[in-house]
């Protein structure tokens, strides 16, 4: 079984590039991030005909998840139970599923924007509620993990250069104790290996040649219980979708699992 999980920076701007991956990967189950798309918007016609079916929580604004699958979609969960709002809503950043034999969490963590905005604040809180909601799957017996964009690199390795960092949302040590707390549910940071380069990044910002340099984060995580972790055979980052006219700023991380 092949998961996947990827921000995509915009489904309407990605589609193209979205359905030839699909296809060429043989991925059975997708975590999207950032779709950027109302509900009505959302390509449910293209997937169908690859022989997808998807769950979405997306508002058309500048979030938005989904979970795309080709092996079906059970006990579907929209939203972050017991989630905080922001500006009086509580924003499309979570949708979970069955998918066959595993169960998966897409979610797309609060950027944070600086350490003294409210949204640092919003994000802290976000992970915390993100923690209580998972910890019954994360104890049970069936695989189960949570995938997505956590805007969070959670050690210096993470990042291309510590220094050009400090005083940055991102990498401070809340943000990462919040993590660490998150892992204390019963999840393991499924580490993917890179395609090139000694770091698996998963995120290159496009300005000033971040990607040619490799100059990016490991933000996009995969934290899965034991049964997960222990099925999981192979992991990386398909930074060959990186490349190229009309890229997303973030790469796929894919896991190979035998259950």
């Amino acid at each position: 079984m092949r998961i996947a999980t990827w921000n995509v920076n915009s489904i309407t701007a990605r589609l193209p590039r979205l359905l030839a991956w699909l296809e060429s990967t043989g991925t059975d189950v997708l975590c999207i991030q950032e779709t950027k798309c109302t509900l009505e918007q959302f390509p449910h016609d293209e997937l169908r005909e690859l022989g997808y079916e998807a769950v979405v929580n997306a508002s058309g604004r500048w979030n938005g998840v989904a979970v795309v699958s080709r092996v079906g979609l059970e006990d579907v969960d929209l939203g972050l139970p017991g989630g905080p709002d922001y500006e009086g809503i509580q924003e499309p950043r979570a949708v979970s599923a069955t998918c066959g034999p595993v169960r998966v969490w897409s979610v797309y963590v609060p950027n944070g924007r600086e350490v003294a905005h409210d949204h640092y604040t919003y994000k802290l809180s976000w992970i915390e509620a993100l923690k209580a909601a998972v910890a019954e799957d994360a104890a049970g017996e069936r695989p189960f993990a949570v995938l997505g964009d956590f805007n969070v690199a959670p050690t210096d390795d993470d990042v291309w250069d510590p220094s050009f960092f400090v005083g940055a949302t991102h990498v401070t040590p809340a943000e990462r104790a919040a993590l660490a707390a998150l892992r204390e549910a019963g999840l393991s940071d499924v580490v993917p290996r890179p395609l090139k380069y000694d770091h698996p990044y998963t995120y290159w910002d496009y300005r000033q040649l971040a990607f040619p340099k490799n100059r990016g984060m490991r933000i996009d995580l995969v934290y899965g219980n034991d049964p997960f972790t222990k099925a999981v055979k192979d992991s990386y980052v398909d930074r060959e979708e990186r490349k190229g006219k009309g890229a997303s700023d973030h790469a796929p991380v894919v896991l190979d699992l035998e259950v």
